[in-house]
């Protein structure tokens, strides 16, 4: 326990003191050492609890009772705050709705109900904390150069709020551990709303009218999910008498029209932190933020808090049958559409968003499904998301400060260009979607466990959305591997700190992929055998096909990063060949059949006309947002049956 508190309360030290440093040299003293003492705490943590099942500490406290009522006011006056001088009616009206609900409730129905273990520890719970341990510190390290281009770039002149930005998201990672480690529902809460109003700040952070528009879509779309807490701590408290999330489950797991209105309530707050449709559009709007800021919501925090309540929830939905198929559909559909969608945008970032919320739909389905090998899926895809994602959106910042776009047209020749970035990024796309990395074997136990249950329409989801996700990627990768002329490399000015950032993501990939079997059995398969209704029952795809898909991982990854080790003086070039009728060869220019000279050129097709937001994004807002409403409609019969 005293580790566990360590990691909430440590974070909040590291914030306090980057909010008052004003020296890059302090600063980065800070967030190295901090960095250091986290994931060297995180991974103590993990390695002397991997073999104990679910651990519970920790009773009732008053004193940190008071101290979320607190933070979810101060969190409120923020809120408003800024509603107030940028003139948002919705962000401020929702605030004071949520504050005044949680206040009636903190002062009414939550001082009768005693919570014996207020913190818990399972393998779950650990594998949320390593992302949030090594991953997030991971993004802060990077963030100390990438933060100091980004500030150089500004106008001459302009305030510098990196300081603020640091400690955002040094808080950021306690709130994230808050989340992993609370059965107190009222704690749990209290961690879900931090990261909300932390991601507010941090898509706001340029202040530009884009920055701050999409920053107040955010903030209302998840304050409304965090509305759905709160209804959902009502029913809990008042009409079950409990606020451990632990009792929660078993109860609903007994007694599935007990907890019909509370987990479709809780359902519907993890459906907005994870960015699922039609509340998917707050995330992509998350991308005017620096490059930090997207890979920490995108990989290591906040969508993922949402894909873990809802995986914590997996054995109520799999004997509850209308949140579980809202779960299933809503998530399916999201993973379909947004997969096309990514199709037809040619921004790197916004495809990474759109991938990002394609593979958040894919899990949030497997944990709607709720069976032992779907909930084994839902939680290799978590992990496999959270190393590629972050290394993606790393290895864009960089090329983008470097070739002075985030377009992928623009990357012609970055293998050239830029070898190590371009390699890292050529593994981060290989981890999403190629044969034999786990991203994909991840989709195949998710496949057999679609087929075992009968869930023809999530299957067919994921057939199309699965061929739409080979699409655009492999259009990206087409563009990295294209290797022509010799083009000036311009490497060398790239941080020390993001070098390390990028080498640590690449390594979990790697490291994950060739360890498969070993977490499955050390981590996932424990956790699935704690649980009454899985005991047992998971049948995986067996470890001798894990075992030969991390041989072969580590293959690939040995042959994609052999050549790095030459210079350019060690190969030799030979010109580009146009069939005999060049005109230029450095220029890719050839005569053509009218005697007229022509530039080959290699460009994607993106299909907009077809695939583009503009006709499939209605389509999987109404869809899921009527699923939603129907699923809602259908818990109020089941309150009534109760009384």
């Amino acid at each position: 326990m005293n580790v566990i508190m360590f990691l909430i309360i440590f974070p909040l030290v590291a914030a306090a003191l980057l909010l008052f440093v004003k020296s890059d040299g302090g600063r980065n003293a800070i967030v190295y050492a901090s960095s250091a003492i986290i994931a060297a705490a995180t991974l103590l943590l993990c390695a002397t609890n991997l073999s104990t099942g679910p651990v519970y500490y920790l009773s009732s406290s008053e004193a940190v009772d008071i101290i979320c009522t607190v933070v979810g006011v101060a969190i409120a006056a923020i809120v408003v705050g800024f509603a107030v001088k940028y003139k948002n009616v919705w962000a401020g009206l929702l605030a004071i709705v949520q504050v005044v609900a949680a206040l009636i409730f903190d002062l009414t129905i939550a001082p009768g109900v005693e919570v014996a273990y207020s913190l818990y520890l399972d393998q779950l719970s650990l594998i949320l904390a390593f992302i949030i341990g090594i991953v997030g510190t991971g993004i802060c390290v990077y963030a100390l150069g990438y933060m100091k281009d980004f500030q150089d770039h500004e106008p001459e002149g302009a305030k510098d709020r990196r300081p603020v930005f640091f400690a955002i998201m040094f808080l950021f990672l306690s709130a994230m551990y808050v989340i992993a480690f609370s059965n107190n529902m009222i704690w749990l809460f209290t961690g879900w709303e931090v990261t909300t109003v932390c991601s507010f700040l941090l898509i706001a952070y340029t202040r530009t009218d884009e920055a701050i528009r999409n920053a107040f879509r955010q903030i209302i779309m998840n304050i409304a999910g965090g509305i759905g807490f709160v209804f959902a701590l009502y029913y809990a408290g008042g009409a079950m008498g409990t606020l451990s999330f632990a009792d929660f489950i078993a109860m609903g797991v007994i007694s599935p029209i007990l907890v019909m209105f509370p987990v479709t309530c809780l359902a519907f707050a993890g459906l907005t932190k994870a960015a699922q449709m039609p509340f998917h559009t707050w995330l992509l709007g998350a991308m005017v933020a620096p490059t930090p800021t997207s890979a920490l919501l995108h990989s290591s925090t906040m969508v993922k808090a949402g894909v873990f309540l809802l995986i914590k929830l997996a054995p109520v939905f799999a004997v509850s049958l209308a949140p579980s198929m809202m779960v299933i559909l809503v998530g399916g559909i999201t993973f379909c559409l947004a997969s096309f969608m990514a199709i037809s945008q040619s921004n790197a970032k916004r495809v990474l968003a759109y991938s990002t919320i394609a593979n958040l739909g894919l899990i949030v389905a497997c944990a709607g499904v709720g069976t032992a090998e779907a909930v084994w899926a839902a939680i290799f895809l978590m992990i496999f998301h959270a190393f590629a994602k972050s290394l993606l959106f790393l290895c864009v910042g960089t090329a983008e400060h470097h070739i002075g776009s985030r377009n992928i047209e623009d990357m012609d020749l970055l293998f050239d260009r830029m070898p190590r970035l371009a390699r890292l990024m050529m593994l981060g796309i290989m981890a999403m979607f190629i044969a034999p990395f786990g991203m994909l074997v991840s989709k195949w136990a998710t496949l057999v466990s679609l087929v075992e249950t009968n869930q023809v329409a999530f299957i067919i989801l994921l057939a199309f959305g699965s061929a739409a996700t080979f699409f655009f990627w492999a259009k990206w990768l087409g563009k990295l591997a294209g290797i022509a002329g010799s083009p000036e490399n311009v490497e060398g000015t790239i941080h020390a700190s993001e070098w390390i950032s990028l080498g640590i993501m690449a390594a979990l990939i790697v490291l994950a992929c060739v360890f498969m079997p070993i977490i499955s059995d050390v981590c996932v398969l424990p956790y699935l055998n704690a649980i009454a209704i899985y005991a047992g029952a998971c049948s995986t795809l067996g470890n001798d096909i894990l075992a030969i898909t991390s041989i072969l991982s580590a293959v690939i990854v040995i042959v994609l990063f052999s050549g790095l080790g030459r210079k350019s003086g060690d190969v030799g070039h030979t010109s580009v060949y146009l069939a005999g009728i060049s005109m230029d060869n450095d220029a890719r220019e050839f005569r053509n059949a009218l005697t007229g000279t022509t530039k080959a050129t290699f460009r994607n097709w993106y299909m907009e006309g077809v695939f583009g937001e503009a006709k499939l994004r209605p389509i999987g807002e109404i869809s899921c947002a009527v699923l939603i409403v129907v699923c809602f409609m259908l818990s109020v019969p089941a309150i009534a049956a109760l009384f």
